[in-house]
């Protein structure tokens, strides 16, 4: 018998088998225990999260033989025809291979007879966002009022290409990430089931590097069992990966941490041996940064795998250190692409670590053995003294003069060194060591405030273009029309009819977009009004533009009328699409 991959093997069959997606689950499951079922469902979601398998159980769900339930025999006829793929009255169609007006037109004209088989026709269309305008057009009818033995099943990874008019005919849910722990757990389920030895180290990369898709994940691991021909264990599957072993990224704290730019450079030399993907080990400092905060700041929730190293460096190190350094590690994962070469993009960023060395804020590393009560008691009362700057830097706003810092000299500014942190306003006193600044940055200033309409548009197409609003989040934002902006609070128009885009989530992600871009926090606050020029009404009337544009043209265009003229070709109503910018 063939090989199958585990994510085929392993592709959940029932609800109760989905990892995650609890909130979609409740919801279908309600749906089928009531008989209270919508006729077009919309899945949306990153891929491998579950998508198009939790449309094949609920098709399973509406058609088992043994009556309509949540929970699908699996036993049935119908049941295996669906987990093969092969039962007639669901039908897959992939959006990306079937754009056109003519395949919609088609499924419209099927979807008027009685199924085969079961009790419903099940249209499944995977990646529904690739349909053509003119091929959704075609569909709406249907979609607003189908026959009552037809439901849609619709998944996306893209959904803010959907129309508008699409959205609002079908009971949208969107599909989580899911997290490390709950991909972790599934990976150990298999393991054991197919007999695989793994240490702990190995699951948790795998976990993290699928990057909240359980398919990503099964897929890693075939490739990690493949590579390892044995027991998976975190050496090799760093390998298979191409990342860094964690104490490596801990050298490089500690070598920041003791100010000796010889070894910090030295462990990127070593680093270099193994020709790493750089942006990947931004990313790991990064990581290995926000666990020395919350074991300074919330030692309660750290994480016992963190191990003594970090623990030591969460000693050694002050907390607004640690905030500057991590935005640094951002800072220069961002701007990697446009450095000379990658390694030399990312050892700037350790060299402005380096530069940026504030005076206290890095206590002496500790003799070998165990440390005395006055040093614990030291570093105990700096780590809560710069805890509480931290807290209040939080609290109150910035103040517009730069912070003074101890001693008889006035402080002078200087600016922060170029591309390090937004907005850092240094001080260095005369006693300094050269080049060696001697003080944190001030507390963040108030947001910049958004003007106008106008100014909101370009705002929003800049948040997307630069990848800091996506998916349902950007679909939010590009609905949503200006109201007005005081203080910290940003007054946003939404449609009534779509009040389904608006959620607390969404909301959350669109105000940490919105406050990265703008400089400081801030508050928005939606109200169900007319919401006047949205982005996305922008965009629409562009495309209504030149669609009648490419319609007014195409006609005319001397060639088309050879062709009609002398050779008595037709031009198909819905066929003319404009080519794209």
């Amino acid at each position: 018998m063939s090989y199958l991959v585990l994510a085929r093997k392993w592709r959940p069959k029932r609800f109760a088998e989905l990892v995650g997606q609890e909130h979609v689950v409740r919801a279908l499951t309600n749906a089928l225990e009531t008989g209270r079922i919508h006729h077009a469902f919309l899945f949306t979601g990153t891929r491998g999260v579950g998508k198009t398998t939790i449309a094949r159980i609920f098709a399973k769900s509406l058609n088992c033989e043994r009556g309509t339930s949540a929970d699908p025999c699996g036993e049935c006829e119908t049941c295996r025809a669906i987990d093969a793929g092969r039962y007639i009255d669901l039908l897959e169609i992939d959006a990306a291979s079937n754009t056109g007006v003519d395949n919609v037109r088609e499924l419209i004209e099927n979807a008027q007879y009685m199924p085969s088989r079961g009790k419903y026709k099940v249209y499944l269309i995977d990646e529904v966002h690739m349909l053509s305008k003119p091929a959704f057009n075609a569909l709406l009818k249907t979609l607003e009022e189908p026959p009552a033995h037809v439901k849609f099943l619709f998944a996306t990874t893209d959904p803010e290409k959907l129309l508008v008019t699409v959205l609002s005919r079908c009971l949208q849910f969107n599909l989580k990430r899911l997290d490390e722990a709950q991909i972790g757990g599934q990976l150990r389920k298999i393991l054991a089931a197919e007999a695989i030895a793994a240490d702990e180290d190995a699951i948790a990369q795998l976990a993290r590097a699928a990057d909240g898709s359980l398919r990503d994940a099964l897929s890693l691991l075939d490739q990690a069992i493949a590579y390892a021909g044995g027991r998976l264990d975190g050496a090799s599957v760093a390998a298979m990966l191409g990342t860094v072993d964690r104490s490596r990224v801990q050298a490089l704290l500690e070598a920041l941490a003791d100010g000796d730019g010889a070894r910090l450079l030295g462990e990127v030399e070593a680093l270099a041996g193994f020709s790493p993907d750089w942006a990947r080990i931004l990313d790991a400092l990064g990581e290995a940064l926000h666990r020395i905060q919350v074991q300074q700041l919330v030692p309660a929730v750290a994480r016992p795998e963190d191990g003594a190293a970090l623990a030591a460096l969460a000693a050694r190190l002050a907390p607004e250190l640690v905030q500057l350094w991590y935005q640094m590690a951002l800072h220069g994962r961002r701007d990697l692409p446009h450095a000379p070469s990658p390694r030399s993009g990312f050892e700037m960023t350790l060299l402005r670590m380096l530069a940026f060395r504030p005076d206290g804020a890095i206590q002496a590393a500790p003799s070998p053995g165990r440390p005395t009560a006055a040093s614990a008691s030291a570093a105990g009362s700096a780590r809560a003294q710069a805890a509480a700057a931290v807290r209040a830097s939080l609290a109150e706003p910035a103040s517009p003069a730069p912070a003074r810092v101890p001693g008889p000299a006035r402080p002078t500014p200087v600016p922060a060194a170029a591309g390090a942190v937004d907005a850092v306003a240094v001080a260095t006193t005369g006693g300094a060591a050269p080049g060696r600044p001697a003080r944190l940055p001030a507390a963040a200033a108030p947001p910049q405030l958004v003007t106008d309409s106008e100014h909101w548009l370009g705002l929003v197409a800049t948040l997307a273009e630069e990848g800091l609003l996506r998916g349902p989040a950007r679909m939010l934002a590009e609905n949503s029309g200006f109201l007005g902006h005081r203080d910290d609070t940003l007054r946003l128009a939404l449609a009534p009819e779509q009040e389904h885009l608006h959620s607390s989530k969404l909301v959350q992600q669109l105000e940490d977009a919105l406050a990265q871009r703008l400089g400081g926090p801030l508050q928005v606050r939606y109200e169900l009004t007319n919401p006047g020029d949205t982005a996305q009404a922008r965009a629409a009337r562009t495309r209504d533009a030149r669609q009648a544009e490419a319609e007014r043209a195409f006609p005319a265009d001397p060639a088309i009328l050879q062709l009609v003229q002398e050779h008595g070709a037709r031009i198909l109503p819905d066929s003319i699409r404009p080519l794209d910018p």
